[in-house]
């Protein structure tokens, strides 16, 4: 995890803007400042060691060698989350939510296979002895599979845990998970039921920079256990021994209320 949570950066973001009141859900309770002209105020303060205590079992799922599976498929969200996931090696799904993805994970995995059939077919000079028609069905073929799972190819096993960006917008991965047992972390809005997920970020997952913000904290504590993770092996590799390093404290800086309070931004409806 980052060193610091900066509560004011996390303001200047937008994380604060939550859902209209009438939209909100009652067990975001805890996680509600105030109400500012019709719309709900998140707890920044909540939301900064929300953040920390996620990063740090993200950063220990990292460094165990085991994969999160980041899902968003929201228009805002998609962009900003495939780069992050990228960007740390963890898996993603960004198109839509493929049915079955954790529950019938080995249809999926066929499906992954089936790309890298393909593909060997077109390095052995299988794939020109078909006809224009079979080529031009196996390339559309191809190009769906590599839309909707590219991003999932190397995923050999059920992901360790789950990250959402709005549990309503993915409801259906949330339930999958919650069959199987897999944690799931989330940014969860004021208009979301936050019982759904182990996890709880509370924050507005409607505007990018909030998107982004949350995604920059959660995947730098996901390369921070990815970094331990290969600091451990090289240690073993000279010493034969293990070592394990002590996680860093995140410290949250406050932030007046007062600022909270003279922000008049108004956030976007869905």
């Amino acid at each position: 995890m980052a060193n610091k949570i900066d509560v004011k950066e996390l303001l200047e973001a937008g994380v604060h803007f939550g859902h209209m009141t009438r939209k909100w859900d009652p067990n975001m309770a805890p996680y509600i400042y105030m109400e500012r002209n019709g719309i709900h105020i998140i707890n920044l303060y909540k939301t900064a060691a929300k953040i920390e205590e996620a990063g740090e079992a993200m950063k220990k799922i990292a460094a165990s060698g085991r994969k999160i599976l980041f899902v968003a498929t929201k228009k805002q969200a998609k962009d900003i989350v495939s780069e992050k996931a990228l960007a740390c090696n963890m898996p993603y799904i960004t198109e839509r939510w493929p049915g079955g993805m954790l529950t019938n994970f080995v249809t999926i995995r066929k499906a992954v296979k089936k790309m890298a059939t393909i593909d060997r077919m077109k390095k052995d000079g299988t794939f020109m002895t078909l006809s224009k028609k079979e080529r031009l069905q196996v390339d559309r073929l191809r190009a769906k599979l590599e839309k909707n799972l590219g991003s999932i190819s190397d995923m050999s096993r059920l992901p360790a845990a789950l990250f959402v960006v709005d549990i309503k917008a993915e409801h259906i991965a949330i339930k999958e998970a919650q069959k199987l047992n897999i944690p799931v972390f989330a940014m969860v809005d004021t208009n979301s039921d936050p019982r759904e997920v182990d996890y709880v970020i509370p924050a507005n997952d409607d505007a990018s920079k909030s998107i982004d913000k949350i995604l920059t904290l959660v995947t730098d504590a996901v390369k921070d256990g990815l970094a331990n993770r290969t600091s451990d092996k090289e240690g073993d590799d000279a010493t034969d021994t293990e070592a394990v390093a002590a996680p860093e404290a995140a410290v949250v800086e406050e932030t007046p209320v007062a600022e909270v309070e003279a922000t008049e931004e108004t956030k976007s409806e869905e």
